[in-house]
């Protein structure tokens, strides 16, 4: 899995985690080296002080008998220290005989005298001792006061608490973990509310603003600069529709005195038929472009959401029977096979009626566009799940997958031969748009030679919605 393809928070987790698992290993490596210096220094004041009693004791005895004082160090010897103590010479030979076997056998270091105290680790029998050499003088003797002590104990507690340490670092490890994971949630929820605001703007709701979170740090500069974009992005497509809107509007008065002027010229009987054929050409021309500015203007109120719809208790069924026998005698004329599966119950939904009626037309006329003879046009009707279901199925052309995710899009067109049968390439637009406006949805199937089906949901009223818009209906009237 690469790094880049995680979330923040996941990232940020492993980072913490990371992180704290190397502080802890510097930590624990940091207090295992104190843990052994101490228990070194430890030892080595113990040592110390064995060595500070020995010299007591051999002057409290230096007046006694030999054997006497060796009686005493070997008593010493065995009581604080196992018996691995020694006394040497200043040529190397012991000043008193070994207190025990396990001093005489031991490694004891170089017996020269040296002008300061030694502390050394020695191997004996594969085990590790401490060994304190101390340089005195007793008398006119010059001697070395040697004493040792294992390290066995020390290297127990350096490996139970090494042990311990790893023991707990899964655990820790787990818990900074969560930890982590649960901070950088915590962090980052307003970036997950800002990015479900972001995604629900679309050119249809630029005055919708991200929420800010007011905490004045990188996320509240973040979420201003964002808002602001989005004003000026607002303002720019509010002077873009607007000039859509009134150059649509201000085209149609010269179209309109252009079609006009025509047709009053193809009345006249005296002109020849060259300019009679012009005129033909330009009334048709005017014609659709005279459609074209009404689909744009249509999609600019839309835009502006400044539609005059009023939904009303519409029945479905006569709506749409209706528009089909409206269509039957262009299919016919065309060669079409036409059928309609429409229930004669009565299903009612939450509608405005010449809005309606537009977007099944355009549903229809496309079928017919796109179909030739001997083709069908299928036209159903069913309730299903608490919505209305119409759809109009042809056996055309159809629309290659490539295409299908697009063909909402304004003023797209696909593959060319769908090119070559009039259209603005604004009907799908606006008849999203009208099942949108009736909280609707529009989908099309289509297999390419094969021909399209494209399907109209709609919520279907409830018996008491019904009785309610039909009351307030009555009243209006």
């Amino acid at each position: 899995m690469r790094l880049g393809r995680v979330s923040i928070s996941l990232r940020l987790t492993l980072w913490f985690a990371t992180i704290f698992l190397l502080g802890w290993v510097a930590f624990g490596a940091a207090m295992w080296f104190n843990l052994k210096h101490s228990l070194t220094q430890e030892r080595r004041a113990t040592l110390t002080r064995r060595l500070d009693r020995l010299q007591e004791l051999l002057l409290k005895t230096q007046g006694e008998a030999n054997a006497d004082r060796y009686g005493d160090f070997k008593d010493f010897a065995h009581a604080t220290g196992n018996g691995l103590s020694e006394v040497f010479r200043a040529d190397g030979q012991r000043y008193y005989p070994s207190p025990s076997s396990a001093a005489r056998n031991f490694p004891w270091p170089s017996a020269t005298l040296s002008a300061t105290k030694q502390f050394l680790l020695v191997n004996s029998s594969g085990q590790f001792y401490w060994v304190l050499s101390r340089p005195w003088q007793l008398g006119a003797d010059k001697i070395d006061l040697m004493a040792a002590a294992p390290a066995a104990g020390n290297q127990l507690i350096l490996d139970t608490f090494w042990s311990g340490l790893l023991a707990s670092a899964p655990l820790l490890l787990l818990t900074s973990s969560l930890g982590g994971y649960w901070l950088s949630r915590r962090a980052l929820r307003p970036v997950d509310r800002i990015t479900a605001t972001a995604r629900s703007i679309s050119i249809r709701n630029l005055s919708k603003r991200l929420p800010e979170t007011g905490s004045a740090d990188e996320l509240q500069r973040l979420t201003e600069t964002c808002n602001a974009m989005l004003a000026r992005l607002d303002s720019a497509v509010g002077q873009i529709r607007q000039f859509t809107a009134d150059a649509s509007h201000e085209l149609r008065g010269p179209l309109s005195f252009v079609r006009t002027v025509s047709e009053v010229a193809l009345r006249n009987q005296k002109i020849d038929e060259e300019s009679r054929a012009c005129f033909h050409d330009i009334v048709g021309e005017v014609a659709k472009a005279s459609v074209l500015l009404d689909d744009m203007l249509t999609l600019a109120r839309a835009d502006a959401r400044s539609s005059e719809a009023v939904l009303e208790a519409l029945d479905i069924g006569m709506l749409l029977q209706q528009a089909c026998a409206h269509a039957l005698p262009i299919a016919v004329e065309r060669g079409l096979r036409f059928s309609t599966k429409i229930p004669e119950e009565t299903l009612w939904a939450a509608a405005d009626e010449q809005t309606l009626r537009r977007l099944f037309w355009i549903l229809l006329d496309n079928a017919m566009k796109y179909t030739s003879a001997p083709g069908e046009i299928t036209v159903s009707l069913r309730a299903a799940d608490a919505a209305l279901l119409i759809e109009v199925r042809d056996t055309g052309v159809g629309i290659p997958a490539k295409d299908l995710p697009f063909v909402f899009n304004r003023f797209y067109r696909a593959d060319p031969s769908r090119s070559q049968t009039e259209g603005s390439g604004l009907g799908l637009s606006i008849a999203q748009w009208i099942a949108a406006l009736h909280s609707g949805a529009l989908s099309i199937t289509s297999e390419l030679h094969h021909g399209t089906t494209v399907q109209l949901k709609l919520p279907i009223l409830a018996d008491q919605e019904i009785h309610s818009l039909l009351s307030l209906q009555n009243e209006s009237a």
